[in-house]
């Protein structure tokens, strides 16, 4: 049985910083791409960061400038740095094994708030 779960979250003022982890198990982790996703109240599904077996990374548009994806495969651990934060980055963030795209963590939320 696959599980990935997120820890990291909470509460951050603007301008602050956060790192998100994704601890996976019942995986061969390190044969694995991994990614983290998004998704804000009323908009869709949206990519943050992803990473393959080789620690190339892709980033998608939304949060490209302020983000970092990094991965240990000795901790069968993925993670997320940001920085810069905004209000508008208040959502709930995914963990995701993107080799097939079929197993997600349970989404841990992160707001961004004075």
């Amino acid at each position: 049985q696959v599980q990935l779960v997120e820890s990291g979250g909470g509460l951050v003022q603007p301008g602050g910083s956060l790192r998100l982890s994704c601890v996976a198990s019942g995986v061969i982790f390190k044969t694995n791409i991994m990614g983290w996703y998004r998704r804000a109240p009323g908009k869709q599904r949206e990519l943050g960061a992803r990473i393959d077996t080789l620690g190339s990374v892709f980033y998608g548009d939304g949060m490209k400038d302020r983000i970092t994806i990094s991965r240990d495969n000795d901790k069968d651990t993925v993670y997320l740095q940001m920085n810069s934060l905004k209000p508008e980055d208040t959502a709930v963030y995914y963990c995701n094994l993107d080799t097939n795209k079929i197993y997600w963590g349970q989404g841990i939320q992160v707001t961004v708030s004075a």
